[in-house]
This record gives structure tokens, C-alpha cells and sequence, in this order.
């Protein structure tokens, strides 16, 4: 799952919603992940199966995140 830079949303606003609804992912982990969203446009937030990744990527769109269309495996 890719959540792309965009223009709208804060890194403070990126960080905490990634470490809200991705498990595992803590407020440093969401900085870490937004700070490489920022700097290389994009960055890979979570990976595994279809099911819970359709769950995070509708939670993370919601809050307003520049979302990668799922890639089909």
C-alpha cells in the first residue's frame, strides 16, 4: 500500500493517522514513513494481504491521505 506526497496534508497529519490505523506503526514509525512520503513522493506504509490492506487504504483515503490505487497480486 502507497500513500503518495501531496500538497493538503500536514506531515504531523500523515504520521499520526498512519500510526492510528496502521497496527504496528508507532507516532515515530508514522514521522519516519512521512518524512520519506515527503522527500521521495511516495512511500510503501504496509504490505500483505488483500483484505486488511482494502481496510487501511479506505481508512487512510478518509483522513484525507494521497492514496496509490491497490495493486493486484
Amino acid at each position: 500500500m502507497i500513500v503518495l506526497n501531496d500538497d493538503h496534508n500536514t506531515f504531523e497529519h500523515v504520521a499520526q493517522t498512519l500510526a492510528r490505523v496502521i497496527p504496528g506503526v508507532s507516532i515515530d514509525q508514522g514521522h519516519r514513513l512521512a518524512d520519506r512520503i515527503h522527500s521521495s513522493g511516495r512511500a510503501i506504509v504496509w504490505s500483505g494481504p488483500r483484505e486488511p490492506a482494502e481496510l487501511y487504504w479506505q481508512q487512510l483515503e478518509g483522513a484525507g491521505l494521497t492514496m496509490a490505487p491497490l495493486e493486484r497480486q
